[in-house]
């Protein structure tokens, strides 16, 4: 199974992860894991003040502060990752990766807020939820 992770460094993400560890049959060899966190994009008018080398390297720098215990992680655990940030709004990223890369299967921590909290402030599970047609795993 081609499996998506989506991970932002917070504590539900530490929160998927003790659930991959606690469920054997989630850290076989038969599955392929992406760990995909979403840098928010610099707005346009700073952007376009900063050199294109320093912009990169403070989104690589953003996504190495999430992605450096997750590698450890893996490398503990045995299995095989492979570790991709993109830039924009999370939930549309996410989304869009899970489809293009024809992944089976979207997992990632959630928040677990209430509902109506969810719909007066939105969340980045609720709309992944909306829009992939990939299933979801969303673990609270």
């Amino acid at each position: 199974m081609k499996v998506l992770v989506a991970v932002d460094g917070s504590p539900y993400t530490k929160k998927a992860l003790a659930y991959l560890t606690t469920h054997d049959e989630w850290l076989g060899s038969q599955h392929r894991y992406t760990l995909l966190t979403v840098v928010p994009a610099v707005p346009p008018r700073a952007a376009a003040v900063i050199a294109k080398e320093t912009l990169q390297a403070y989104y690589q720098d953003e996504a190495e502060k999430v992605f450096k215990p997750l590698r450890t992680f893996f490398a503990k655990q045995g299995v095989e990752a492979e570790f991709v940030y993109k830039i924009g709004h999370a939930a549309d990223v996410i989304a869009s990766v899970a489809a293009k890369g024809k992944h089976d299967l979207i997992m990632m921590g959630s928040h677990g807020h209430s509902a109506l909290r969810g719909l007066v402030l939105g969340s980045i599970s609720t709309k992944v939820l909306a829009q992939s047609e990939v299933p979801v795993l969303l673990i609270r």
